[in-house]
């Protein structure tokens, strides 16, 4: 991991796990689940709030007051509220990305879940999404929530990654290993 990078995610887990000590202190772990969804969202569709972040251009106060009417415009719980005005102040904004990922994985760890990336070659439906979920459950040992890609390329088949575990049943996957066993034999 780059430098810049590891610093962010060291900013971001600091604040991610006072954030969820507050909010389990206070018995509030379900408000904190929607405000991670709601900032999780408006960085996927807002060009704008991402700018809002991560531009220099903007003064502390202007970051606050924008953080304050975008909390309270999004209904964000009064500790989200509170702590994105306080990153705001000590310019610190940018690291909100990482704060919403890395709040989604404490509260999974939090409730014994663990969270599954996988990538396919066509969109699954949800009867497949349910019995590779209850697959990997059986493996795992805990309730797995899978967050899903396309990725055409693969031709057919899954690439599951689960914590450092990777399961690749890709025929992508398949093709390049025979084609590295033709180029070993000739």
């Amino acid at each position: 991991m780059s430098e810049p990078a590891s610093i962010s995610m060291g900013i971001a887990d600091r604040y991610a796990t006072a954030v969820f000590d507050i909010a389990k202190d206070a018995k509030k772990i379900k408000a904190l689940e929607g405000d991670v969804a709601a900032l999780s969202e408006a960085l996927d569709t807002s060009a704008d709030f991402t700018a809002l972040l991560t531009s220099p251009l903007y003064s502390r106060e202007e970051q606050g007051a924008a953080m304050a009417a975008l909390a309270k415009k999004m209904k964000l719980s009064p500790t989200m509220t509170n702590t994105l005005g306080l990153m705001a102040a000590k310019r610190r904004l940018f690291v909100v990305p990482q704060l919403v990922a890395r709040l989604r994985d404490i509260i999974a760890e939090d409730k014994g879940e663990v969270t599954a990336e996988v990538v396919s070659a066509k969109a699954l439906t949800k009867a497949q999404s349910d019995k590779l979920a209850k697959t990997l459950k059986a493996s795992v040992g805990k309730t797995v929530t899978l967050n899903t890609t396309v990725d055409e390329s693969l031709i057919g088949g899954l690439v599951v990654k689960v914590g450092s575990k990777m399961i690749d049943t890709s025929v992508k996957s398949k093709l390049n290993a025979l084609q590295n066993t033709m180029k070993e034999v000739g």
